[in-house]
């Protein structure tokens, strides 16, 4: 049994609509807050007060990309192609899905190798290889063009599973921190951590003296059915982001991931003396309870499913006790489950506005 199976977190009702069509915006969620084993229950809007002056909120700016494109296979049938990561040489990581009625799609098996999906404006996609040997859901496959940001930009549309009632806006996908990237790049699925967060937000956090910096990680396809352990990422921490963590930790303050994405770019820059370092490139760190964290101290993030590999960071940086009495709270409480979901702000365990600020490093 591994460790993210023996947690036994319990799975929730998912979020079936962005906030912004249950309430008010899109900052209308509640926030679950654990400090330790203590679980506190909030409005999101009540975040400022759950942090203090000094803390730094580390936030991906990688913008979603509307990956999901349709297109033929070989035999005719109706496909739909999630384009998840560029490669170096110019092939895309894609997963091949079948189309399901009511708009969404399921997981179907990609290649073999040589077989060909046509897109639209006449584009090819020749599957290549397995992106791992013996997998068959992602492929390395190379397309005909080279734009393929364009192929996105005119074709494409946000990635969508089940779960969800219908098709949403890419703007529903944006998060107030996303930029558009030279090149094109983003994620293929949105770091839905900071989802929530307004400009009204971060003014008023900014206003307290608490800072915020930025690092990119794009994301690839993380399909809701496969439980898969995270593959290879591109990622980017500047030297601005290092220097300011740093400091922030020398001068005790607490530096809080928003989101799983922001904990693997920054605990890949950091050295095993902990300190970060202005680093760009490919991450294939998957944090767990063993490898601990270096540099985080608390995570702001949403609700998981029972066996997605995210627990295991999760575990690394809240303990497993925590987590299992968090996870049974949710539950208790109906928190919504998914990218238009609640969310979790996971802390150390210290008294709040303590002078104190230990961190999880191990």
């Amino acid at each position: 049994m591994s460790a993210r199976q023996a947690l036994r977190v319990p799975d929730g009702p998912p979020a079936t609509v962005p906030a912004e069509e249950r309430g008010r915006g899109r900052d209308d969620v509640r926030l679950m807050v654990s400090r330790g084993t203590e679980v506190s229950h909030h409005a999101f809007l009540e975040l400022p007060a759950q942090l203090r002056a000094g803390d730094v909120l580390v936030v991906n700016t990688s913008r979603t990309l509307p990956a999901a494109v349709d297109g033929t296979a070989a035999a005719g049938a109706g496909v739909v192609v999630h384009f998840s990561a560029r490669g170096d040489d110019g092939r895309w990581a894609v997963e091949l899905r079948e189309p399901v009625p009511g708009g969404s799609t399921r997981r179907c098996s990609g290649g073999p190798a040589g077989s060909v999906v046509r897109l639209p404006g006449g584009v090819r996609l020749v599957w290549e290889e397995p992106l791992t040997a013996g997998e068959d859901r992602l492929w390395w496959a190379r397309p005909s063009v080279a734009g393929v940001p364009e192929l996105l930009r005119r074709h494409g549309r946000p990635i969508r599973y089940a779960y969800t009632r219908r098709d949403q806006p890419l703007s529903a996908y944006q998060t107030v921190f996303a930029l558009a990237a030279p090149d094109g790049a983003g994620s293929a699925e949105m770091p839905s951590a900071a989802r929530p967060f307004t400009a009204g937000l971060v003014a008023e956090l900014v206003s307290r003296g608490i800072q915020f910096a930025p690092v990119v990680l794009h994301t690839g396809v993380a399909s809701a059915e496969a439980y898969e352990t995270p593959y290879p990422e591109r990622f980017e921490v500047p030297e601005a982001t290092a220097r300011l963590v740093n400091a922030a930790k020398a001068g005790g303050g607490r530096i809080v991931a928003v989101g799983t994405t922001a904990v693997r770019a920054l605990e890949t820059a950091a050295g095993a003396d902990g300190v970060v370092r202005a680093l760009a490139g490919w991450t294939d760190l998957v944090v767990t309870p063993g490898s601990g964290v270096r540099v985080v101290d608390g995570l702001l993030t949403g609700l998981h499913e029972p066996q997605a590999s995210h627990l295991l960071m999760l575990e690394a940086i809240a303990g497993r006790e925590a987590l299992e009495r968090g996870y049974a709270e949710a539950v208790r409480a109906l928190y919504l489950w998914h990218e238009f979901g609640d969310v979790h702000l996971i802390l150390p365990n210290e008294e709040p506005n303590a002078p104190d600020c230990g961190s999880n490093a191990s």
